[in-house]
């Protein structure tokens, strides 16, 4: 089951360690938001930790009446910057997960 000689207290207490770390950072990120550009600012897109997005803002220049699919592809293109820098700051305040050396994991 165990390998002989592991303190299986320490490996509780270390597990209980990782949890709150964890626990701390969602809640950091779910109370950061997260804005992301395109076009050179012409469109920009602000989204919560959890990725919901609570604003949207589109400059006049954006918009072009015969060419609607430029400004869908600006709102998408800032929607994904601002979800790639979520994901960035996502991957900086995770813990990272300790060796569990032993446990054949």
């Amino acid at each position: 089951m165990f390998p002989e000689g592991m303190d299986m207290n320490a490996l509780l207490a270390q597990a209980q360690a990782m949890q709150a770390q964890l626990q701390q950072a969602q809640a950091q990120l779910v109370a950061s938001s997260f804005t992301g550009t395109a076009g050179g600012d012409l469109v920009e897109a602000t989204i919560t930790g959890d990725g919901e997005l609570t604003a949207l803002t589109i400059k006049p220049e954006a918009m072009d009446p015969e060419d609607p699919e430029s400004l869908a592809d600006l709102v998408l293109a800032a929607v994904r910057d601002a979800n790639a820098q979520l994901k960035t700051k996502a991957a900086e305040v995770m813990p990272a997960m300790p060796e569990m050396g032993g446990l054949g994991f």
